[in-house]
């Protein structure tokens, strides 16, 4: 069979297989074949039910779009992967079946000999469906921190400037001392609209990004404020290969997450037992903020802490949302707009003892 006509199928995102209505393989694409585990070569030909845990429902609904009894099939399904045991590591997907004519003919035969069955990763659209409302919410946080940014600093400056004015006409030690508190503060205040500021200010400079080497920045800079009781391990895939960046704003986006993990750690760095993991991994066939890409980075920082709380678990981005007393709640806000500014994505999962923050950035 020529493939050619179906070389469109490698670029979706989905995992697509081409079968006869008894569940013979005709055709598999590049995503299918990366979670099977095996080439197409050697699926064509084979059945398709034999990829599944339980392949009753697709059967049925494998011929009843062949036979016209319906138009198109939907069902959820657990598709095995290669070496995958008692299920452990079968994948749950969605499934879409739809009646193709590739024979160029006007109209629909009483049966056809060809299906279309379209595979999409659970885990991964509930992924999509998180990383759409982030981008949303991106937007949303840009707008109100500009705003607010602005309205803090503008009267900010008179404040501080009366102070100063102030300070000079009083002769009083014990008086000049409310001034310096006000110009203080004024200073902190001034200090943190920066801060929000920053990633619309600073321009973005981009240049060859070695990931390892922003990893390693980083870490250096968390081992020298806990010097004792934490250990920050090192798991990378050294055939990474560099890609275009601002380095400054990775750095920086590393940091904010690592060291809300060290700080989330304090017990367990009292301790002694706290473990942070940098992880780096190459990701095949991902969809990244709405784009389909080849390869991305992956990178994980995993921390044994005690988890991110219920009540921020879908705010903790927000901007001034903490956790921790005398947070700014700006740290992760910050990461993911930088993270956002390389067409990446960030996000979490935690539970009490293991919590992992992944980025994803496209590469070329």
């Amino acid at each position: 069979m020529t493939h050619s006509r179906y070389e469109a199928f490698d670029l979706l995102a989905t995992l697509v297989a081409l079968a006869q209505p008894d569940g013979t393989v005709l055709f598999v694409n590049a995503g299918f074949e990366a979670v099977v585990g095996q080439s197409r070569r050697a699926l064509v030909r084979t059945s398709l039910f034999d990829r599944f845990a339980d392949a009753s429902a697709l059967r049925e609904t494998l011929i009843a779009v062949a036979h016209n009894e319906i138009a198109t099939g939907r069902l959820q399904a657990s598709l095995r992967r290669a070496g995958a045991g008692a299920g452990a590591d079968d994948l749950p997907v969605h499934v879409i079946v739809t009646q193709v004519d590739l024979r160029g003919e006007g109209g629909r035969t009483a049966s056809a000999d060809q299906v279309l069955v379209e595979m999409l990763e659970i885990e991964q659209q509930t992924r999509q469906d998180r990383e759409e409302r982030a981008l949303d919410q991106i937007e949303a946080n840009k707008e109100l921190i500009r705003n607010l940014a602005h309205e803090i600093k503008n009267p900010l400056g008179g404040i501080r400037g009366a102070a100063q004015l102030l300070a000079m006409e009083i002769a009083s030690p014990e008086l000049a001392e409310y001034t310096e508190v006000i110009v203080h503060e004024a200073d902190r205040l001034q200090a943190l609209v920066d801060r929000l500021l920053a990633p619309h200010r600073r321009p973005h400079v981009v240049g060859d990004v070695n990931i390892h080497e922003v990893c390693e920045r980083v870490r250096s800079v968390v081992l020298v404020e806990h010097p004792r009781g934490l250990a920050i391990e090192r798991d990378y895939d050294v055939s990474l290969p560099e890609f275009r960046g601002d380095r400054e704003q990775l750095i920086q986006a590393l940091m904010n997450v690592v060291q809300n993990a060290a700080h989330a750690l304090g017990e367990r760095i009292a301790i002694g037992d706290a473990r942070i993991t940098l992880r780096t991994r190459v990701a095949r066939q991902v969809t990244v903020g709405k784009q389909r890409s080849r390869l991305a980075l992956e990178l994980h920082i995993e921390d044994n802490g005690p988890g991110v709380p219920e009540e921020l678990r879908d705010r903790i981005f927000f901007p001034l949302v903490s956790g921790r007393e005398g947070g700014s709640g700006l740290g992760l806000t910050l990461a993911q707009m930088f993270v956002q500014q390389h067409h990446g994505s960030i996000d979490f999962d935690s539970v009490p003892g293991r919590t992992v923050f992944r980025i994803m950035i496209p590469l070329p």
